[in-house]
């Protein structure tokens, strides 16, 4: 026998493993759960072994149970978590970007445990469509003809594009041909729609007449995408959609714009740069208008294309239609959140996003010197705190160039390293993200709602006192 041999039968065994686990954690964690644990625990370790490192060979029959229960824990925390964003960053893809008001919540809950009118008319008592649940309300904000939901923005780029141009033509400028996260790029778009890219003008700049020398009889859509995501700067120029709206009237072509992440307000009177609104693009004629559900608009995530009353009907009948139509729940808390804005004031206080995005930082700074009264002397020894003003970011793609004048909570960590700190605030039971920056790591109170402070303070005083807080 060899001595790898002779090390690998030093292994606890599964079922003396489970045993003496059963009886450790608690009685409703599922059988399996414990077994699956056990096994991925003991592979794992046979697998270093294999490739030399006998460490484990070396643990304590209470060292192989601690690590059984913490791989028991790690089973039991669903995948989806929810985190404290100490980021600053609103719209944060990574982390879930728009925040949904109350309001919706209780709508998702609705919409959960009760039967709907999803696809049932009320008043005829027949069969209904669940589109028309949001149409006239998507309208009445808008200004458009006609309205219709799918599941994300990219969706409705494609189902626009194949509806109305597959086959055929469509003009975009060179300078708007745009990649954003995910590796979602226009012109693969296009070719998945079946649509034929023709590019104009330069990248800094494209002009009206070279849209004109490109139009030809194959030709069916005069396309603009706003590059909500990058921005060009210095000697540039781009074609206001009014302009490319009266040149495909003369030519018998329609106008679509990609918006992006799409606002329903104006938030330049906030300090922040001027955005072009739906309704804005709307009244220059646009043909069809698509952008995101959750994103400046701070509902679900949703795709969202209003236009004209003809072109939507021909992208509603559209057999892709089927394959990326939105579910009950992003129908009740898309229609929640799109009431805020009948009153552009209230929606302001109401969505979430928006009241992050307008806070000024005066407000913040208050909240820190809070928060740093909260902690008070309670990771003395252990970390130095302080406050820094900050940048925070829109994100989501949307004004990339611009920051918002912020305050974070500065730690400063004198028993562990900054990177310590940083990987242990994620393995917190409630996860914390932050940033490291200027030698310390950053918690940037934007985004750190004020039911969230208490969590703050407990997460961080547990992770200094070394109790994590693990679930079993």
């Amino acid at each position: 026998m060899t001595d790898q041999q002779s090390l690998l039968r030093l292994l606890p065994k599964v079922d003396d493993s489970l045993l003496v686990l059963r009886a450790a954690v608690k009685a409703e964690v599922p059988d399996m759960i414990l077994k699956l644990a056990v096994r991925s625990v003991i592979d794992r370790e046979r697998a270093r072994l294999l490739a030399g490192d006998p460490s484990c060979c070396e643990l304590s029959a209470e060292e192989w149970q601690g690590r059984f229960r913490q791989a028991v824990a790690c089973r039991q925390q669903p995948r989806l978590r929810r985190v404290i964003n100490g980021s600053g960053v609103v719209i944060h893809t990574n982390l879930g970007r728009s925040l949904l008001p109350p309001s919706a919540v209780a709508a998702l809950g609705q919409a959960a445990g009760h039967y709907s009118n999803l696809e049932f008319n009320l008043e005829t008592g027949k069969r209904g469509s669940r589109y028309s649940l949001v149409e006239e309300i998507i309208c009445d904000i808008t200004g458009a003809e006609a309205a219709l939901v799918v599941n994300n923005n990219a969706a409705a780029v494609l189902l626009v594009l194949e509806t109305l141009a597959a086959g055929q033509e469509v003009i975009v400028s060179r300078g708007q041909l745009v990649e954003i996260g995910g590796s979602f790029r226009i012109p693969d778009v296009m070719v998945k729609s079946g649509a034929k890219l023709v590019e104009v003008g330069a990248t800094n700049r494209t002009h009206l007449r070279d849209y004109e020398l490109a139009i030809s009889s194959e030709t069916a859509l005069l396309l603009k995408v706003h590059t909500s995501n990058f921005r060009i700067i210095g000697f540039t120029a781009e074609v206001p959609a009014e302009e490319l709206v009266a040149l495909a009237r003369q030519r018998g072509l329609a106008v679509m714009e990609d918006l992006g992440s799409g606002s329903l307000v104006d938030l330049s009177p906030y300090g922040l740069p001027k955005e072009p609104t739906v309704q804005e693009i709307v009244r220059a004629g646009v043909d069809v208008v698509t952008f995101s559900g959750d994103k400046l608009l701070g509902g679900p995530q949703a795709g969202i294309i209003v236009g004209r009353q003809e072109m939507i009907d021909r992208i509603k009948h559209n057999p892709l239609n089927r394959a990326l139509r939105i579910d009950k729940f992003t129908l009740a808390s898309l229609e929640t959140v799109l009431r805020s804005y009948y009153d552009l004031d209230a929606a302001l206080h109401e969505v979430p996003t928006l009241r992050l995005l307008v806070q000024g930082p005066d407000e913040i700074r208050r909240r820190v010197r809070r928060l740093l009264r909260r902690l008070g002397g309670q990771l003395a020894g252990s970390c130095v705190l302080g406050q820094q003003a900050t940048m925070s970011r829109v994100g989501g793609g949307a004004m990339p160039e611009h920051g918002l004048a912020s305050w974070a909570l500065t730690l400063r960590p004198l028993t562990m390293t900054l990177a310590q700190l940083e990987r242990g605030l994620r393995g917190l039971a409630l996860p914390i993200i932050g940033r490291i920056e200027d030698e310390a790591l950053l918690l940037d109170l934007r985004t750190v709602l004020d039911s969230e402070v208490t969590e703050l303070v407990t997460g961080l005083v547990s992770l200094f006192s070394g109790d994590r807080g693990d679930l079993v």
